[in-house]
């Protein structure tokens, strides 16, 4: 509790004094509806409030600042940059609200961006900075959406990154157009506008509509002693019973296998090893060059241990034959 009071405490001062490279870093901290908690709200609203009042830059000013940045590392310089441009990682931040995540994250995450493109920027290619930025806004919002917005990390790619974001747009869209397009049809035609797979509009169109669930939690909402959804799970592995009569069975017909491989000679048991008992058989012409044999005798030598080792076990084990029958 202590580290949660230190991290409220240094919200309420990190507009005026924390600074992250040089630059003024605004820290949101989620909590509930204390006392704390509202004077950081405030704090949000104040340092909104002093962005969103920020003086525009006219483009010989910013190109100035930025060459001050540029050529003399004047950290004052990049600061000004960055503070005028603040109202645009705030409308970026809006465009992303129904991902479902704080605002609030969202214009950190934003501001973070608007750092890493105010070191980057680049005067002399003669580019305002909100073009500049911008991108590095977007991508550094865009990147925490698919790092928190789901347990199991999606949009992996840029084609699946480009389906994540623009999937919900697309769908209201076509359903505008025409109220009578099929699930299928919208799938369709939204795969082909993004230069992706059905299929993977299909699975991503099912994960953006539900949120996650935990295994652990109760079959029965409410209910502790209904047992974890975990439970409902059906499982491929076989039953417990089935698992030892498959070791047992497994133990007895090695058993019988040892028994009927000593009724072979020395070169019928090497070919049969060789060609049946291992995951890579040898091949008959290669059994044939290290015996000295031709691969057809190989195969007549295969074929007679066989059927010596069938005559062994159903010797052996008469139930065999019987169940063979």
């Amino acid at each position: 509790m202590r580290g949660r009071d230190q991290q409220s405490e240094l919200t309420l001062a990190s507009f005026a004094d924390v600074r992250l490279q040089g630059f003024p870093l605004f820290i949101v901290i989620s909590e509930p509806l204390t006392e704390k908690t509202m004077t950081a709200m405030s704090a949000d609203r104040t340092m909104i409030k002093i962005a969103m009042s920020a003086p525009y830059l006219a483009r010989e000013e910013e190109r100035d600042l930025a060459i001050r940045w540029k050529d003399g590392q004047d950290q004052n310089a990049r600061n000004q940059i960055a503070l005028a441009h603040m109202r645009l990682v705030i409308a970026m931040a809006s465009k992303f609200r129904g991902f479902g995540l704080p605002m609030s994250d969202l214009v950190q995450e934003g501001y973070v961006g608007l750092l890493e493109a105010a070191a980057r920027f680049e005067p002399a290619r003669d580019v305002r900075f909100s073009t500049y930025a911008s991108w590095w806004i977007r991508a550094s919002m865009q990147d925490y959406i698919l790092r928190n917005w789901s347990i199991v990390r999606g949009g992996t790619s840029s084609a699946q990154k480009a389906l994540f974001f623009n999937l919900r747009r697309l769908r209201a869209k076509l359903a505008r157009g025409d109220s009578n397009l099929t699930a299928r049809a919208i799938h369709e035609e939204i795969a082909v506008a993004l230069g992706v797979s059905v299929n993977d509009v299909q699975t991503m169109d099912a994960r953006l509509s539900a949120n996650d669930a935990s295994l652990q939690a109760p079959t029965i909402a409410g209910d502790a002693d209904s047992g974890e959804r975990l439970d409902m799970l059906e499982s491929n592995e076989p039953l417990p019973d089935e698992q030892v009569s498959g070791m047992i069975d497994g133990e007895r017909r090695l058993k019988w296998l040892q028994g009927a491989l000593t009724k072979l000679n020395d070169r019928e048991k090497k070919i049969i090893r060789a060609r049946r008992l291992t995951d890579d058989g040898a091949t008959l012409e290669a059994l044939g060059t290290e015996l000295g044999i031709s691969k057809e005798r190989v195969r007549q030598i295969e074929s007679r241990a066989i059927e010596k080792l069938k005559s062994a076990l159903v010797s052996a084990n008469p139930q065999m034959a019987a169940a063979a029958c």
